[in-house]
Protein backbone atom coordinates (compact mmCIF):
# COMPACT_ATOMS: atom_id res chain seq x y z
CA UNK A 1 0.00 0.00 0.00
CA UNK A 2 1.37 3.09 -0.99
CA UNK A 3 0.14 6.38 -0.29
CA UNK A 4 0.79 9.58 -2.74
CA UNK A 5 -0.22 12.96 -3.85
CA UNK A 6 -3.13 12.76 -6.79
CA UNK A 7 -1.91 13.65 -10.27
CA UNK A 8 -3.94 14.48 -13.31
CA UNK A 9 -4.27 11.16 -14.45
CA UNK A 10 -5.68 10.05 -11.19
CA UNK A 11 -8.78 12.24 -11.83
CA UNK A 12 -10.79 9.72 -13.69
CA UNK A 13 -10.40 6.67 -10.87
CA UNK A 14 -10.49 9.06 -8.09
CA UNK A 15 -14.31 9.84 -9.72
CA UNK A 16 -14.71 6.22 -9.79
CA UNK A 17 -13.98 5.46 -6.74
CA UNK A 18 -15.59 8.08 -5.14
CA UNK A 19 -19.21 7.26 -6.59
CA UNK A 20 -18.53 3.76 -5.39
CA UNK A 21 -17.68 4.27 -1.64
CA UNK A 22 -20.94 6.20 -1.42
CA UNK A 23 -22.98 4.57 -3.58
CA UNK A 24 -26.00 3.20 -1.19
CA UNK A 25 -24.57 4.71 1.84
CA UNK A 26 -26.65 4.76 5.01
CA UNK A 27 -26.70 8.39 5.49
CA UNK A 28 -27.80 9.05 1.59
CA UNK A 29 -32.10 8.81 0.89
CA UNK A 30 -32.82 5.22 -0.12
CA UNK A 31 -32.48 5.52 -4.59
CA UNK A 32 -30.34 8.85 -4.23
CA UNK A 33 -27.19 8.73 -6.43
CA UNK A 34 -23.93 9.92 -4.70
CA UNK A 35 -22.49 13.42 -4.84
CA UNK A 36 -19.29 13.27 -3.63
CA UNK A 37 -17.32 12.20 -6.60
CA UNK A 38 -18.77 15.97 -7.80
CA UNK A 39 -17.58 17.64 -4.94
CA UNK A 40 -14.15 16.47 -5.83
CA UNK A 41 -14.73 17.25 -9.18
CA UNK A 42 -15.94 20.96 -8.78
CA UNK A 43 -13.28 21.11 -6.11
CA UNK A 44 -10.74 20.18 -8.80
CA UNK A 45 -11.91 22.77 -10.99
CA UNK A 46 -11.68 25.57 -8.87
CA UNK A 47 -8.02 24.38 -8.17
CA UNK A 48 -9.41 24.16 -4.39
CA UNK A 49 -7.99 21.10 -3.19
CA UNK A 50 -5.85 21.97 -0.31
CA UNK A 51 -4.60 18.08 -0.34
CA UNK A 52 -5.64 15.49 -2.25
CA UNK A 53 -3.86 11.80 -1.65
CA UNK A 54 -4.37 8.61 -2.88
CA UNK A 55 -3.59 5.43 -2.19
CA UNK A 56 -2.66 2.75 -4.06
CA UNK A 57 -2.26 -1.01 -4.57
CA UNK A 58 -0.56 -3.31 -6.93
CA UNK A 59 -0.46 -0.08 -9.28
CA UNK A 60 -4.40 0.54 -8.78
CA UNK A 61 -5.96 3.29 -6.76
CA UNK A 62 -7.96 2.42 -4.21
CA UNK A 63 -8.66 5.03 -1.69
CA UNK A 64 -8.49 8.90 -2.08
CA UNK A 65 -9.00 11.54 0.22
CA UNK A 66 -9.50 15.25 -0.40
CA UNK A 67 -8.91 18.28 1.90
CA UNK A 68 -10.10 21.81 1.01
CA UNK A 69 -10.02 25.81 2.43
CA UNK A 70 -12.72 26.55 4.68
CA UNK A 71 -13.86 30.13 6.11
CA UNK A 72 -14.30 30.96 9.50
CA UNK A 73 -17.01 33.53 10.24
CA UNK A 74 -16.48 34.51 6.46
CA UNK A 75 -12.59 34.79 6.77
CA UNK A 76 -9.94 32.79 5.19
CA UNK A 77 -8.49 30.43 7.49
CA UNK A 78 -5.31 28.14 8.59
CA UNK A 79 -7.74 25.21 8.72
CA UNK A 80 -8.99 22.87 5.88
CA UNK A 81 -11.67 20.83 5.72
CA UNK A 82 -11.40 17.01 5.31
CA UNK A 83 -13.41 15.16 2.59
CA UNK A 84 -14.79 13.17 1.23
CA UNK A 85 -12.75 10.11 2.34
CA UNK A 86 -13.34 7.01 0.00
CA UNK A 87 -11.93 3.80 -0.20
CA UNK A 88 -14.05 1.23 -2.68
CA UNK A 89 -16.28 -1.15 -1.40
CA UNK A 90 -14.04 -4.42 -1.62
CA UNK A 91 -11.09 -2.49 0.19
CA UNK A 92 -13.20 -1.30 3.24
CA UNK A 93 -12.51 -1.99 7.18
CA UNK A 94 -9.25 -2.79 5.97
CA UNK A 95 -7.42 0.54 7.46
CA UNK A 96 -6.59 2.49 4.09
CA UNK A 97 -8.97 5.60 5.05
CA UNK A 98 -7.72 5.90 8.54
CA UNK A 99 -3.94 5.49 6.98
CA UNK A 100 -5.39 7.86 4.19
CA UNK A 101 -6.74 10.39 7.50
CA UNK A 102 -3.27 10.38 9.48
CA UNK A 103 -0.83 10.97 6.46
CA UNK A 104 -3.32 13.72 5.42
CA UNK A 105 -2.99 15.45 9.29
CA UNK A 106 1.02 14.57 8.98
CA UNK A 107 1.35 16.50 5.74
CA UNK A 108 -0.94 19.35 6.66
CA UNK A 109 0.89 20.35 9.57
CA UNK A 110 3.99 20.21 7.95
CA UNK A 111 2.52 22.70 5.74
CA UNK A 112 1.27 24.91 8.64
CA UNK A 113 -2.11 24.83 8.59
CA UNK A 114 -4.00 24.53 12.39
CA UNK A 115 -6.36 22.33 12.09
CA UNK A 116 -9.32 19.91 10.20
CA UNK A 117 -12.85 20.23 10.44
CA UNK A 118 -15.44 17.46 8.72
CA UNK A 119 -18.63 16.56 8.92
CA UNK A 120 -18.88 12.70 9.46
CA UNK A 121 -19.73 9.76 11.95
CA UNK A 122 -18.55 10.42 15.29
CA UNK A 123 -17.89 6.92 15.86
CA UNK A 124 -15.69 6.50 13.16
CA UNK A 125 -13.63 9.70 13.13
CA UNK A 126 -13.68 9.68 16.74
CA UNK A 127 -10.92 7.13 16.74
CA UNK A 128 -8.36 9.91 14.92
CA UNK A 129 -8.92 12.43 17.92
CA UNK A 130 -12.03 14.13 16.01
CA UNK A 131 -14.80 15.75 18.20
CA UNK A 132 -17.34 17.91 18.66
CA UNK A 133 -16.51 21.63 19.88
CA UNK A 134 -18.43 24.61 21.10
CA UNK A 135 -16.25 26.78 19.29
CA UNK A 136 -16.43 25.80 15.55
CA UNK A 137 -20.11 25.05 14.31
CA UNK A 138 -21.33 24.62 11.13
CA UNK A 139 -25.07 25.96 10.27
CA UNK A 140 -28.48 23.79 10.08
CA UNK A 141 -25.80 20.52 11.09
CA UNK A 142 -26.23 18.64 14.50
CA UNK A 143 -23.06 19.15 16.60
CA UNK A 144 -22.46 15.62 17.55
CA UNK A 145 -21.63 15.43 13.52
CA UNK A 146 -19.73 18.28 13.22
CA UNK A 147 -16.01 17.28 14.39
CA UNK A 148 -12.57 19.03 14.52
CA UNK A 149 -9.34 18.30 15.62
CA UNK A 150 -6.61 21.02 16.11
CA UNK A 151 -3.14 20.73 15.90
CA UNK A 152 -1.90 21.96 19.40
CA UNK A 153 -3.63 25.57 18.44
CA UNK A 154 -6.46 27.24 20.49
CA UNK A 155 -9.20 26.24 18.45
CA UNK A 156 -10.76 29.35 16.67
CA UNK A 157 -14.47 30.10 17.44
CA UNK A 158 -17.20 31.14 14.94
CA UNK A 159 -19.12 29.37 12.24
CA UNK A 160 -17.29 27.51 9.50
CA UNK A 161 -18.36 27.21 5.42
CA UNK A 162 -17.02 25.11 3.23
CA UNK A 163 -16.08 25.39 -0.42
CA UNK A 164 -18.85 26.63 -3.09
CA UNK A 165 -17.91 23.41 -4.34
CA UNK A 166 -19.88 21.25 -1.86
CA UNK A 167 -22.99 23.04 -2.53
CA UNK A 168 -23.47 23.57 -6.56
CA UNK A 169 -26.10 21.05 -8.11
CA UNK A 170 -25.39 19.71 -12.17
Amino acid sequence: MKIRPETHQDSKPIHAITYQAFENHPHHEPGAKPTEHLIVDRLRRDNALTLSLVCEADNEIIGHIAFSPILINGEDSTWVGLGPVSVVPEHQGKGIGGALIREGEAQLKQLGYQGIVLLGEPSYYGRFGFESHPSLTLADVPAEYFLVKGFDYTIPKGEVSYHKAFFETE
